[in-house]
């Protein structure tokens, strides 16, 4: 990336499936990630325990020697329903607290391949980067075109003006690992002129509570 001022991440959260899903390819791909993060020296955020994807990548990050941190609500650790959480866990009491928690201690999000839960967490980093709450960068892996068709769908949502071209740039996407955490680490946040005025003070308990309930 000769010429391009790269930004400094030291920790990834990883949004994905506890499923592995029908392609072997996405299992490979997750256990990729983590071996790339781990070479490049870049920890781990996630959701905890060891199930499908989240287990791949997990694994991976930790067989690397780097920090993996699995951020849980604690009603998934009842009867140990998602396996042990591969690194440190933290428990939290409702999935939008885990979300909010994800947000502080990562620099990045990468998207692999999952169901509504992972869409949710996804769209849910967008929206708060769009409205400036974070100016972190988000990317999707698009693994065999698993993509192809959200990605399709927020272009149409530009053409239809729901989606400012401006706020389009917020979502990355790249076919392989290292080409992602490059984007990544390349990315600009360009500030909506009339939402980076809103304030969002994290001393404000008015502010936490708009966190854990926004949706655009």
């Amino acid at each position: 990336m000769k010429g391009v001022s790269v930004r400094k991440i030291k920790k990834i959260c990883v949004f994905c499936g506890a499923n592995s899903g029908k392609d072997v390819a996405f299992v490979n791909a997750a256990f990729h990630l983590g071996e790339v993060l781990g070479k490049r020296k870049i920890d781990l955020v996630y959701g905890g325990g060891k199930l499908g994807l989240m287990g791949c990548v997990s694994t991976a990050v930790a067989q690397h020697e780097r920090q993996v941190l699995g951020i849980i609500p604690s009603a998934f650790t009842v009867n140990n329903l998602v396996g042990e959480t591969c690194g440190k866990e933290i428990k939290v009491a409702t999935m939008q607290e885990r979300l909010v928690m994800m947000m502080e201690l990562s620099d990045a999000f990468i998207a692999l391949p999952g169901g509504f839960g992972t869409l949710e967490e996804l769209f849910q980093m967008i929206s708060w980067a769009q409205l400036s709450i974070h100016n972190k960068p988000i990317g999707v892996l698009n693994i065999n075109g698993f993509f192809n068709g959200l990605l399709s769908f927020v272009d149409h949502a530009v053409k239809q003006e729901f989606i400012t071209p401006r706020a389009r740039k917020i979502l990355i996407s790249a076919t392989t690992a290292d080409e992602l955490v490059d984007k990544l680490q390349a990315f600009r946040f360009e500030y909506d002129p009339a939402l980076s005025k809103l304030k969002w003070s994290p001393s404000s308990s008015q502010k936490e509570k708009l966190d854990l309930t926004l949706r655009l």
